[in-house]
């Protein structure tokens, strides 16, 4: 028998499972693309990193769980404490790294101990970064009256200072590609905020220009040296050249760029079958985990997992579309942006489309700390459906009427 709730919704009914099957099929061709990869690189570690990972989607299952049975007002007031818990964890691998991944990634992203990595921040901060912005823009609107352009200004400023820590700590591990996943979940959230569109076509002008710019400097070797003083890495400015070049320095600085490449190119249209893994892509099993796809199961097995991804979009989108919460749709908002620029960019990589950024796979890749924010990312989505509670405007003209109901009343006992 399904219990119900106090809306009277069936337990059944509350969970979009049209939603959990695309995640859950994700997860399953992950533990196949992450076995064959380890088998034919690291033989003898094989069935302990696929058991690591399995044990890691347990766990994201059950932190997941967790996430759709919070409400939303429990949410909104934990919602600072994330933020700020999730700051000082991206603290962390500034000082506990490990020395052979720093250099191998450019970047002192993961937490490390005894040289062996723990988890990465960031991905737990991505979440953290959605609900704070979320509460920042439902915190913003709903004190406004009528709103102006100096209104919009106003609240691009409160964001951008919300994103300016997160900005700092990046820098400081050089990981610039996790940047700019945050910098996609900022974009979302500020398109869906009501944001006048004379501040926004000026703004993707001139981030269009700044991309094209960049590009254009990677290009000349003069001005490669002047992006170096602006903060830029030689390994980013390699990714850059690798990428548009991939079989000029195939054994050098874009070995995994080419290698990508032809693995996938080599799938043909169905793939070679189950188990192979003939190209030997550096790092398959994380950053490259579609040329497994690619090789094994061709054109035909790469158009599914890309469907896959798309339906998942889709049922969020719509969970979200049917949302009465203010907090919810824009916390949906981020989550469906930061799947989306996931597999964008991790699979642009893989085919050449963009620059290598050492972007996961979402519930495909190796690493437990990406693996459990995304189901955690799907958690808060569930949990717009399987709470259904009133927007927050709503709350607050409900408590409003209520006050002054009472207020009639007492006048009328006198």
């Amino acid at each position: 028998m399904n219990k119900k709730n106090k809306n009277g919704f069936s337990f059944d009914s509350r969970i979009d499972y049209a939603l959990l099957l695309p995640a859950f099929m994700l997860i399953l061709i992950g533990l196949y693309a992450l076995y064959v990869a380890v088998s034919h690189d690291h033989p003898s570690q094989a069935t302990q990193m696929v058991a690591q990972q399995g044990a890691w989607v347990v766990i994201g299952i059950f932190v997941g769980l967790i996430v759709m049975h919070l409400d939303s007002h429990l949410l909104w007031k934990l919602t600072p404490f994330f933020y700020v818990l999730g700051l000082c964890l991206m603290v962390l691998p500034i000082f506990f790294y490990s020395a052979s991944t720093a250099y191998l990634t450019g970047a002192k992203n993961w937490v490390a101990l005894g040289g062996h990595n723990l988890f990465q921040p960031s991905e737990f901060m991505k979440i953290s970064y959605i609900l704070f912005l979320s509460r920042l823009v439902v915190q913003f609107q709903t004190q406004l009256k009528k709103r102006y352009i100096k209104d919009d200004f106003r609240l691009i400023g409160r964001l951008l200072l919300a994103t300016l820590p997160v900005a700092i700590l990046a820098a400081l591990q050089h990981d610039f590609g996790t940047f700019l996943v945050f910098l996609v979940i900022l974009a979302g959230i500020i398109l869906i905020s009501g944001i006048s569109w004379k501040i926004l076509v000026p703004a993707i002008a001139i981030v269009a220009a700044i991309g094209a710019g960049i590009v254009a400097m990677v290009l000349n070797p003069t001005t490669q040296r002047l992006l170096e003083g602006l903060g830029f890495g030689q390994y980013q400015i390699n990714r850059f050249i690798s990428w548009l070049h991939p079989f000029e320095y195939m054994q050098t600085i874009s070995l995994q760029q080419s290698h990508s490449l032809i693995a996938i190119g080599i799938g043909g249209l169905w793939g070679h079958g189950l188990g192979v893994a003939n190209v030997n892509v550096p790092v398959r099993e994380s950053d490259m985990i579609f040329t497994v796809i690619g090789e094994d199961f061709g054109f035909i097995g790469s158009t599914f997992l890309i469907i896959l991804y798309f339906i998942l979009i889709y049922r969020m989108i719509r969970v979200t579309l049917k949302s009465n919460n203010q907090f919810y749709t824009y916390i949906s908002t981020g989550i469906i942006m930061m799947i989306l620029f996931h597999v964008f960019e991790n699979i642009g990589a893989a085919i050449g489309v963009v620059p290598l950024t050492g972007i996961p796979l979402p519930f495909i890749s190796q690493g437990g700390s990406a693996l459990m924010a995304n189901i955690i990312g799907l958690g808060l989505v569930l949990s717009m459906k399987y709470n259904q509670l009133p927007d927050f405007v709503e709350v607050r003209e409900r408590g409003k009427q209520s006050l002054e109901n009472r207020k009639q009343r007492r006048a009328k006992r006198k």
